[in-house]
Order: C-alpha cells, then structure tokens, then sequence
C-alpha cells in the first residue's frame, strides 16, 4: 500500500482526479436506473446539504475578517473572480455556442462564474513563499460570497443568453446550500474544535460527496443519450478553451499585480487566489442550478479546468519558488 501511495504521489496527475475518472468510467459500465436513479438524486440532496453544512461550520468569520484589511489585493482577487472571469465565460459562450453542443457551451460560462477554492489556492501561495495570511483571506471570502453571487450571475447571465435557466434554482440554492451552510456558521463554535481534530473525516465526506455528485450527473448523461453529441475532438477543444481562459487569467492578474507594484508575495497570492474555480462549490451547485438540463456535459469544462489548474499552477509555484530562492543566494554573503 505505502508503495502504491507513493508511486502515485509522483504522477503528474492528482490522484483524486483519478478517482473523478474512475467515478465518470463506473456511470458509464453502471449507470443509475429507475429506483437507482431516484435513491441517487436523493442521496445527492443530503450529500450537497452536508458538504455545505461543513463549509460553514468549518469556515472562520474572524479569519475571513482580519484579512479584510488588505482591500487592494482583496478587491482584485474578487474582482479577478467575478468580474474578469464572467467576462472571459461570455466570450466563450457565444463564441462556441452553436458548433459544440449548448451544454457545453453553457458549461464554460458556468465555469467561469464559480468562486476561488480554497485548499489548493492556499498550498500553491504557500508553496510559492506568497502571502498565505491574505490567500486564506481572498479564498474564504471568495468562497462565502459565491454562495450568493454565483447562483445571482447563473440566472442574470444565462437568462440574458437565452439559455433557458430557471429562477426557480434560486430557491433550491437557499434551501439546499445556503441554509445548511448558515446552520454551519451557527454551530461551528459549538463543532469547530472538532471537526478540526478529525480532518480526515470531513475530507472523506468532502470527496465522497462530490464522487456522488459526479456519478449521479454522469449516469444520468449516460441514460439521457446526451454523451452521443459529444465527440473526442469535441473534448480536446474543451480542453485547449480551459487553457487558453487560465493562461488569459493567469496573464492578467499577474500583469496588475506589476503594474500595480505589489509585492512578490502579494502577486503570488493575486495569481494563485484569482486564477482558480472551485469544483467542490460548483458541481454541487449545478445539480441545482441546471436541474432538468444535461448536467453531466455542463460540469465536463469545470473537471477538465480543475486539473489543468492544478498541473499549471504547480508548475507556476515552484518557477516562483525557485525565484525567491535565486534572490536569497544572491543577497547571501559569499564563503571564502
């Protein structure tokens, strides 16, 4: 087993990912009929409201506050995430919508909508030497506001796009995500301590609902035909668009930051905070959002987003890494 763990912790690949993969590969050979597929929507229900009662409970008001202070870099990583973001999203709604089929199109835009993460944002400022205090800031407060602003975005953007969204997923977002996530703010003095102690479970219970939420979409696409529209060169430009919207991100943020005169441990937190999605928040939110639309192929953007993030902005961290480090021997004394 410790070989095993250890072979895959060298992969370029996050392993995680490759459960993703496995998950999407079990909807297909078994996919959720009938009864299945009425237990498993339901058990996404319960699975969503507690992933969200989690976030709350674990998420701390002070910390998001304290760091509030640093407006500039705040602002711009929101800004980075709702304004620039949505912005990018538009374009490549309407510049693919009628030659890849529309779930994917309105994928990308949703992709774009979706607030900051919150772990990986923080371990790549962390790798980086960036600003960790303000990252954990940028990311909480991301994180806490796409609860509200991305549903708000979905129905304003998709509804002036014509896709056909329904206002109504407002209220399966208040109930289904934004009161557990309230109920969790409530108990967190109460479950805080705890659930901090027991990190492992609350992961299990992170990645096995999102595993869930992924097989339920998927099976569901598999059921309905709808992966029949979608071709393998379909899904290569997918992921040259996921590309090319990260590196425009990436470029942006990086080039304000400079002109901007931040610090380096500032821009890496800008870069790193306002360059990602979160799939954790996004793919419960669109079985929601999209109830009663081919969710499995709306959400395909945001997986293939998730690892090109994650492989890009490794590499990223360490070129910065490496830079600090270059500046700390250059300004080290020379040994005789």
């Amino acid at each position: 087993m410790t070989r095993i763990r250890s072979l895959l912790g060298r992969l370029p690949i996050d392993p995680y990912m490759l459960l993703l993969i496995g998950t999407v590969v079990l909807a297909f050979v078994l996919p959720a009929h009938g009864v299945g597929q009425t237990i498993a929507e339901d058990s996404v229900l319960v699975a969503v409201g507690l992933l969200f009662f989690l976030y709350g409970a674990r998420l701390s008001p002070a910390a998001v506050w304290a760091g509030i202070t640093h407006w500039r870099l705040q602002s711009l990583v929101l800004a980075s995430t709702f304004v620039m973001f949505p912005i990018i999203g538009l374009a490549a709604y309407w510049g693919t919508r009628g030659w890849l089929p529309e779930g994917i199109a309105i994928g990308l835009l949703y992709l774009c909508l979706l607030p900051s993460t919150v772990q990986s944002s923080i371990a790549f400022t962390s790798i980086a030497r960036g600003n960790v205090p303000a990252a954990l800031c940028s990311a909480s407060v991301s994180n806490l506001l796409g609860v509200v602003v991305t549903p708000l975005l979905v129905a304003a953007l998709l509804q002036s796009a014509g896709s056909g969204f329904s206002l109504h997923a407002i209220e399966g977002i208040a109930l289904q995500i934004l009161l557990p996530f309230i109920a969790g703010q409530a108990a967190r003095p109460m479950i805080g301590s705890w659930l901090a102690a027991h990190q492992t479970l609350t992961s299990v219970i992170d990645r096995g609902s999102i595993l869930l939420v992924v097989y339920t979409a998927f099976s569901a696409g598999v059921v309905a035909g709808v992966w029949t529209s979608l071709s393998s060169i379909d899904l290569a430009i997918v992921a040259a668009i996921a590309l090319v919207i990260l590196a425009l991100i990436l470029g942006i943020t990086t080039g304000i930051s400079r002109w901007l005169g931040f610090s380096t441990e500032d821009e890496i937190a800008l870069v790193f905070c306002g360059s990602k999605k979160s799939m954790a928040s996004g793919l419960p939110m669109a079985t929601i959002l999209f109830a009663g639309h081919s969710v499995s192929l709306i959400v395909l953007p945001l997986m293939l987003f998730h690892q090109i993030q994650l492989f890009v902005c490794a590499i990223l961290a360490r070129r910065y890494a490496r830079r600090e480090e270059g500046v700390a021997d250059m300004g080290a004394p020379a040994r005789s």
